[in-house]
């Protein structure tokens, strides 16, 4: 078995490939609301990477460098272990999609249909914006526009997309991505070395 030290914004994602493509992985993930404390990435993953060793033949990382400015991979090297490419999860659902998008408009504020769903919660209230909305526009001033990369678009996560974006007073863009950059990433790291 191989085991997975996910991105918590990731693992439903990669558990739900794996039992779609049949990989046999063990996923830990990691708390996704460590992205707003980026710094703390690199000995989380080193540590849920640790207690896969264990049980696992081999381990691999899906995560992005998501805000660690390199942290993440002066860490991996050590382990021996290979991560998703990208600087962070839109990379990795779309990276053709996010390049444009910044090119079109950098001003760009990115949802994913994780980000999306959870707003209220890993964004909102983590940045403090519950209890003093006035620092919405320190915080989201300088963004123009809102794109929700769609991997999974229902109905239920386009309504969550369509109330964060109005939370930041932006207009949403919808653009389908799906998981399929994912799947490519994950189906290349789990073959490494094998």
């Amino acid at each position: 078995m191989i085991g997975v030290v996910a991105c918590g914004a990731l693992a439903v994602d990669v558990q739900r490939i794996a039992r779609r493509r049949g990989w046999e992985v063990e996923v830990a993930p990691v708390p996704a609301l460590l992205h707003n404390r980026p710094e703390l990435i690199p000995s989380a993953v080193l540590d849920e990477l640790a207690s896969l060793s264990v049980r696992c033949e081999r381990v691999v990382v899906a995560y992005a460098d998501c805000g660690t400015y390199g942290g993440l991979d002066k860490a991996l090297p050590e382990a021996g272990v290979p991560r998703l490419s990208g600087d962070h999860c839109y990379d990795v659902f779309g990276s053709a999609e996010v390049r444009s998008a910044l090119e079109e408009e950098p001003g760009t504020y990115f949802l994913t249909d994780f980000l999306a769903r959870t707003f209220e919660h890993t964004v909102w209230r983590e940045l403090g914006l519950d209890r003093h909305p006035d620092l919405r526009d320190a915080y989201f001033g300088n963004y123009t526009r809102v794109i929700w990369l769609a991997q999974r678009p229902t109905e239920a996560t386009r309504t969550a997309a369509k109330n964060a974006a109005a939370r930041l007073g932006l207009p949403l863009e919808e653009r389908p991505v799906g998981d399929s950059g994912l799947e490519r990433q994950l189906e290349a790291l789990l073959n490494d070395g094998q």
